[in-house]
């Protein structure tokens, strides 16, 4: 017969671990307690996360639950910062200028947009809305060929396929020209690009293109590495500008094939605003390139300011990202709800927001307001799609018309309020680019415009359908499961 023979080490190992891991629970729910108090949602799910799986959730929460830009990061964009974010940097040297006449409720929504973004709203602006890619690509092209001194790229996704190719081509001719170009690319979402011959061929033709926000192992244990540069914007000799949610590349996406095609839109901007187009991406280039940077002379492309145009509108850029008005967005959305007296009508991909804007959109249907939320029939992301459905109910109770939208993947991320504001942004409606993202927009401030995004707006509903309360509520209890699931982590993706 075999003793079985136990020693004290042995008896007390299991409750060492046990006892570990109840300290370990209880110290991370106190940092996310700590850090995260005036996010509770947020908190919610970090503590779920860490009570389940300590060990994961501690690794996972230091790895991506802190904003952490990295210290040397932080203090270059400060010096950044202070050199370039002052009054005297935003005001053009004609006062008229930045006091153009504005209805008052978009007067107050200028002076949010000014105070949390910096941006000052200003008049004299010529603005060209495009809605389909192809457009948008060629009218970038076209500014790209008719530049003399500089064009300016920065975008998140730019792929090594058709228009990928069409717009490096564009590029290389005007470096061919003498032409300054440089392309600042997000290190995720263009790294394809970034390995490609198309992109090597750039460099090789005098195109600085730099990756922004680089991932590597030593970046990790510095700074959060899912800190992404999602504008997309491009500026031509400081005098005509584009922005809005269009990427580099075909609408067939052929990543994503099956839920093409992505349907995007952009704004050319002629005036006054491309010089704060301008700053976001000097902002930006020297941030990523440093050792690049030298090449750059800031004095000179701030000193351009670009002439008022006569049949010009007031516009007004609006910036956000980690580290620097890193709550812009939220607010702006909320503003953008606040505003509205009789119709808002908002399109995104990605529908996952704060509580705090889930209750405004209720509270504005409520009071009359008539609410519209435009989003794709099918996600490219499963738990976004799923996260965002589990919302559908309390919005469609409240009076929020929810439509799903089924000609491709509807990635425009438009906002018009009371048929008198227009905004592209390239910000979604999500927790993401609320906190995470470096993201742009442009608000645009007349009636004529507006009327114009409607319209495309118009056209995204005509291939939606409504969804019913009834049919929400009638859903399987095994979608209710996953859309509940999804919901609890949607604070953490």
């Amino acid at each position: 017969m075999t003793t079985l023979s136990f020693t004290a080490f042995d008896l007390l190992l299991p409750s060492f671990y046990i006892f570990s891991e109840y300290i370990l629970r209880a110290l991370m729910v106190l940092v996310v307690l700590f850090r995260k108090a005036d996010r509770p949602t947020v908190a919610t799910g970090w503590i779920v996360m860490v009570l389940a799986q300590p060990i994961v959730g501690a690794i996972l929460y230091f790895s991506l639950g802190e904003v952490r830009f990295g210290t040397r990061r932080i203090a270059r964009h400060r010096r950044i910062l202070a050199r370039i974010d002052r009054p005297a940097i935003h005001r053009h040297r004609d006062p008229a200028v930045y006091a153009p006449k504005l209805p008052p409720a978009a007067h107050g929504l200028s002076l949010v947009t000014d105070a949390i973004s910096h941006g000052l709203v200003c008049g004299g602006n010529r603005v060209e809305l495009f809605g389909e890619t192809e457009q948008s690509i060629r009218a970038m092209i076209e500014a790209i060929d008719a530049a003399r001194e500089h064009c300016h790229a920065l975008f998140y996704i730019w792929l090594d396929d058709g228009t990928g190719r069409l717009m490096a081509e564009a590029l290389e001719r005007a470096a061919a020209r003498g032409v300054a170009c440089r392309v600042l690319l997000d290190a995720v979402g263009s790294k394809a690009f970034l390995r490609s011959e198309t992109c090597r061929s750039l460099r090789e033709r005098g195109v600085s293109v730099v990756a922004a926000l680089p991932v590597s192992v030593p970046r990790m244990l510095l700074s959060r590495i899912d800190l992404r540069n999602h504008r997309k914007l491009l500026v031509c000799d400081g005098v005509v500008g584009f922005t809005g949610s269009q990427n580099i590349a075909d609408a067939a996406f052929a990543p994503k094939a099956k839920f093409a095609p992505w349907v995007d839109c952009l704004v050319r901007l002629e005036g006054p605003a491309v010089r704060e187009l301008q700053m976001i991406f000097v902002v930006d280039w020297t941030l990523d390139a440093p050792d690049e940077g030298g090449d750059l002379d800031v004095d000179a492309l701030l000193a351009i300011e670009p002439p008022p145009q006569a049949d010009g509108v007031p516009t007004q850029l609006v910036a956000s990202g980690p580290n620097y008005q890193q709550d812009a967005i939220t607010q702006l959305i909320q503003a953008f709800v606040h505003s509205s007296r009789r119709e808002l009508v908002l399109t995104t991909p990605y529908f996952v927001p704060d509580q705090a804007t889930l209750t405004n959109l209720m509270v504005a249907a409520r009071r009359g307001v008539e609410v519209t939320l435009v989003v794709p029939a099918r996600n490219d992301n499963v738990v976004v799609g799923l996260a965002s459905r589990s919302l559908f109910g309390p919005l469609l109770e409240a009076g929020v018309r929810i439509e799903e939208f089924h000609g491709g993947l509807l990635h425009a991320k438009t906002v018009t309020i009371d048929r008198e504001i227009g905004v592209v942004m390239s910000a979604n409606l999500d927790l993401r680019s609320f906190d995470l993202n470096f993201e742009c927009g442009a608000l645009v401030y007349d009636a004529g415009f507006a009327a114009t995004l409607r319209e495309l707006q118009e056209s995204y509903r005509r291939r939606s359908t409504p969804v019913p309360l009834e049919r929400w509520r009638d859903r399987s209890a095994r979608l209710r499961l996953a859309q509940g699931a999804a919901s609890v982590l949607s604070p953490l993706i």
